[in-house]
């Protein structure tokens, strides 16, 4: 190669770099030198819920389930899940009594795992976490075993942390609301769902407008949310 191709090629890189470095240079000044931040800029919410990455125990056997019992654990939907009597000396699940239906974010103690025979199915058992309230012992179902294969789901029906402080980030006032099961104007509907439980929503065509119901344990409640917040709140269809 020549030395007046030499030359001619530096100063061609020598002009790209300089072009190449002033349309950075441009694109930061107009990112950060003309304007708010992200961070300064309060109309921008940020989605901090989506980073919420509660811890899961992924059981697969009575044992490894028995992981619940070191720890509260709290309920991920009220009004969903039903709790049966549970007679801890003869360990016997009356699965054909109902007592109730676990609470929205309900912190329970759960005390054991157990298996329980199925009614109408012979060939598999229930897997039941087995917890006690106001003095008496109670189970609800957490997955099944068939022909010794486990099938447990409690990772789905309950959190092993505090939801206080997964979602800390919430405001105090929202906290209390949740709290007290009430619902405010401006919940997303994961807030909506700690404070009043499982919600069956209506079809809809329009993405940014959503109704839900919610049977809310007897004091049903219908809620309208717009752009994924509460907008309007209205006594429920009767069950």
């Amino acid at each position: 190669m020549s030395p007046e191709l030499k030359k001619k090629i530096q100063v061609v890189l020598i002009a790209a770099i300089a072009m190449a470095g002033g349309r950075t240079a441009y694109i930061f000044y107009s990112r950060w030198g003309s304007g708010p931040t992200l961070a300064q800029n309060q109309t921008v919410p940020l989605q901090a819920d989506y980073y919420v990455t509660p811890k899961k125990l992924y059981p697969y056997d009575l044992k490894s389930a028995r992981q619940l019992t070191n720890q509260p654990v709290w309920v991920k939907e009220g009004y969903r899940y039903t709790y049966y009597p549970y007679d801890r000396a003869r360990r016997i699940v009356d699965l054909q009594k109902e007592a109730g239906l676990l609470l929205p974010i309900e912190r329970l103690r759960i005390v054991d795992v157990i298996t329980a025979p199925s009614p109408g199915s012979p060939d598999q058992r229930q897997v039941m976490a087995v917890f006690a309230r106001d003095g008496k012992d109670f189970a609800f179902p957490i997955g099944f075993v068939k022909s010794g294969q486990y099938k447990i789901y409690s990772d789905e029906i309950l959190y092993i942390q505090d939801p206080h402080e997964l979602y800390q980030h919430w405001p105090a006032q929202t906290w209390e609301a949740i709290d007290r099961h009430e619902v405010q104007p401006g919940m997303n509907e994961l807030q909506v769902d700690f404070a009043i439980g499982m919600g069956i929503p209506d079809r809809s065509s329009d993405p940014a407008a959503k109704t839900v119901h919610y049977p809310n344990g007897g004091k049903p409640l219908s809620i309208t949310y717009r752009d994924g917040r509460v907008a309007e709140i209205k006594p429920g269809p009767s069950a």
